[in-house]
């Protein structure tokens, strides 16, 4: 019942105020966690399913069930249940060993940046992350800090902790080298950076922020604004100026500014 709701929501459906407006996108029901990054778009389902999307509609990619998957500069990477790590090469799914982690993003600058279920945080230099080809180890960095979910675009990462705080710091692909972890005022559940270092949250209550004021001088930006939806949403991503989101009921929006 839920879920038929928010269709017909969606099928009414709603603009945004500042400028944005949203309609249905390509669905796969139910959705569970999308990415998008470098024109590409990812999402897994509720049975952790793997699809790439190609013109308007989900294939499925590999024979790997993932409960996360990002895709970027550093190509397609993700999660499975009991944490391992994968990186997509040659039509699937191959596993690397050296790191278990939770969440992973590849939307940096050729590096890959993750957590695990503890909160640690760990990052694969640009140059290991590329040159990843066969099934073997891999050497992380482990970065200060403790983060339930991170996010990298250009030269900046940006994470929330287990109770929902926001930080953010730059970050050199290559090394792997960091400036330190900086709070940023508000709360969030995700936050997400585009390939542009566009910066958007979620906020634990299901309300869509997007970052203000980023610049060359404020990476960190100024201040949140809001982005008012009709449908609760538990997971989005951003690239190429589309905002890419997952209801709460596992239905797929694609707006634009």
């Amino acid at each position: 019942m839920k879920a038929a709701a928010e269709f017909l929501l969606v099928f009414s459906f709603l603009s945004f105020s500042h400028g944005w407006s949203c309609k249905e996108g390509p669905q796969k029901f139910p959705a569970a966690q999308i990415d998008a990054g470098q024109g590409k778009v990812v999402m897994t389902d509720g049975l952790s399913n793997v699809y790439f999307l190609h013109e308007w509609s989900w294939y499925k990619l590999g024979t790997v069930a993932l409960k996360h998957v990002s895709v970027g500069s550093a190509g397609i990477w993700g999660v499975d249940s009991s944490e391992k790590v994968y990186k997509y090469v040659a039509g699937d799914f191959i596993v690397s060993n050296g790191q278990n982690l939770q969440q992973v993003d590849a939307g940096g600058e050729g590096q890959v940046v993750g957590v695990t279920s503890s909160s640690t945080i760990h990052c694969l230099r640009r140059n290991a992350a590329s040159s990843h080809r066969q099934p073997g180890a891999l050497r992380w960095n482990s970065l200060p800090g403790a983060l339930l979910y991170v996010s990298c675009g250009p030269h900046v990462c940006w994470g929330v902790t287990s109770t929902q705080e926001i930080y953010f710091t730059r970050m050199n692909s290559a090394t792997c080298d960091f400036s330190g972890w900086v709070q940023v005022l508000g709360e969030a559940k995700r936050v997400e950076v585009g390939s542009d270092g566009a910066v958007f949250a979620v906020h634990p209550e299901g309300t869509v922020f997007r970052r203000a004021g980023i610049s060359p001088v404020t990476p960190q930006g100024a201040d949140w604004v809001q982005l008012p939806m009709c449908l609760l949403v538990k997971h989005l991503s951003y690239d190429l100026g589309f905002l890419w989101v997952v209801s709460d009921g596992g239905i797929v929006l694609r707006c634009s500014h």
